[in-house]
């Protein structure tokens, strides 16, 4: 039986309340507020950042500085808004000037995440950065792999610059955007009930050695 929204709601508030409380690892001591993400419960796309910044340990709410306002640009040119979508990163508390999140940090956050996505149960999850990108895409590369999505066990996974590094490095905009526009098609494709797994590569014939 699936919970119905008010229910999935109360959990997903459950879960911030223990973030709030949470104590895994040395970004506790530092942070105004814990991150724990924010939107609708039942998000069809689910947006998945690498950690929380300055404005948003301020504020509590994701991608509230200049990356979300670019990344409110990026929705808006697809038709979107964030009440349309569900978004949180990898990590919840904001690590010391903005550094990449380290692996312990990354762990004590990981039982968190995978509840969150377990509730909402999103039919595309869109990675922002390679810490995101990483959990569903082990050995990429993302300046090689951005804009190429993967479907599994009934989802759309799809990674693309985070937008904080676009904002670094502007050279990067057109190809945000075009992956983003890209997205549009991979949401429609995702709201079919049935995503079947991408087909495994062919293997390679077995080479015949030679004795001499």
């Amino acid at each position: 039986m699936t919970d119905s929204l008010e229910e999935r709601e109360a959990r997903l508030k459950a879960i911030a309340e223990e973030i709030a409380r949470c104590d895994k690892c040395p970004l506790h001591r530092a942070r105004t507020h814990t991150v724990p993400g924010s939107g609708p419960a039942n998000a069809e796309i689910m947006f998945i950042g690498e950690a929380p910044g300055f404005h948003e340990d301020q504020q509590g709410e994701p991608f509230v500085g200049a990356s979300g306002k670019y990344l409110d640009q990026l929705l808006a040119g697809i038709g979107l808004s964030r009440r349309d979508v569900f978004i949180t990163n990898v990590v919840k508390c904001r690590p010391p000037g903005n550094r990449d999140p380290l692996r312990p940090e990354l762990e004590a956050c990981e039982d968190y995440l995978n509840r969150q996505i377990a509730i909402i149960n999103p039919k595309i999850i869109i990675t922002l950065g390679r810490f995101s990108m990483a959990r569903y895409f082990p050995n990429g590369r993302i300046t090689r792999i951005h804009g190429q999505p993967k479907r599994k066990d009934g989802r759309i996974y799809y990674p693309m610059f985070h937008p904080a590094a676009v904002l670094r490095n502007p050279r990067l905009r057109p190809e945000m955007e075009a992956d983003m526009k890209r997205a549009l098609a991979l949401i429609q494709e995702a709201q079919s009930e049935d995503i079947p797994d991408d087909e495994p590569p062919e293997p390679e014939p077995p080479v015949q050695m030679s004795l001499f």
